[in-house]
């Protein structure tokens, strides 16, 4: 009897499958910085708008871009605000400005807006909003009866 030699030969393992980032699938720079801009497009535009608009400086190029160069990180870009301004510090940057769930749901009314009017597909679309939701509620600083925000209250 002789002795075979088995030979085992591994098998590559498959590439992982690399699902895009909402940057990506947003159309990368060009893709956020129309979101940016039509953001501030239609607050500038829109009546329904003009109170969120009134809490914002006169000019607002630099606003537009603060907003994208966090944005592109944000949503799985290059990060372009941290080396900037460090980091974000998203409700800290806004405590200067009382907001409560008036402005809040006025944000988000736009930001929905913005994002039906950009034509996603459904699945980015439902993503982005509730992303949206979540950090537009944390925003919020301003006591109210019987809905007080998440975090630290500095505008009684």
């Amino acid at each position: 009897m002789s002795a075979a030699t088995v030979s085992i030969t591994p098998v590559p393992a498959a590439e992982p499958v690399r699902s895009l980032t909402p940057y990506e699938r947003l159309g990368g720079e060009q893709g956020v910085r129309r979101l940016v801009d039509r953001f501030y497009d239609l607050m500038e535009l829109e009546p329904q708008y003009a109170d969120l608009r009134a809490m914002h400086p006169t000019q607002m190029d630099e606003t537009r871009d603060k907003l994208f160069w966090f944005l592109s990180g944000w949503l799985g870009g290059p990060d372009l605000y941290s080396p900037r301004f460090g980091h974000p510090r998203l409700r800290m940057r806004h405590f200067p400005y009382a907001i409560g769930t008036k402005e809040r749901d006025e944000w988000m009314a736009c930001m929905l807006q913005t994002l039906n009017e950009l034509g996603l597909d459904a699945d980015l679309q439902r993503q982005l909003h509730d992303a949206f939701a979540g950090t537009a509620d944390w925003m919020r600083n301003k006591a109210e009866p019987g809905n007080m925000p998440a975090g630290n209250v500095v505008h009684a």
